[in-house]
């Protein structure tokens, strides 16, 4: 299933709707690396609203999203991670440091204008 990925002025958004396959999961990694580049994109949110279930796996991708994106020249944010994930990703010890995250898109969105202004919040 591809995510889909929104541009919105210097920043993409990919909207996470639902638990997705490993060959999904590296297809947004490329796809977004791509996309930073295509279109000179100075931020990433990553929305995992809809994802009830986050493995080691896809908080690693997750992790390698924003690195690429640091590399290719976007902060990356994650917004919407649910309460029972964030519980379980710190009971499994899965984190993501250095990876700003935010409640909701609203947030991310305010994070990464913040960073573009020049502050640190948001981490």
């Amino acid at each position: 299933m591809a995510v889909p990925i929104l541009k919105l002025g210097d920043y993409l958004i990919a909207s996470i709707q639902s638990a997705l396959a490993d060959d999904d999961l590296a297809r947004l990694q490329d796809d977004l690396a791509r996309k930073v580049g295509d279109l000179h994109s100075r931020g990433v949110v990553v929305d995992v609203t809809g994802a009830d279930v986050m493995d080691s796996f896809t908080i690693r991708t997750l992790l390698d999203i924003a690195h690429v994106g640091k590399l290719r020249g976007a902060e990356t944010v994650i917004v919407g991670l649910q309460p029972d994930v964030a519980f379980a990703m710190v009971q499994l010890g899965l984190r993501l440091d250095g990876v700003a995250t935010g409640l909701d898109l609203e947030e991310g969105i305010a994070i990464l204008d913040d960073r573009r202004d020049g502050g640190s919040d948001g981490a």
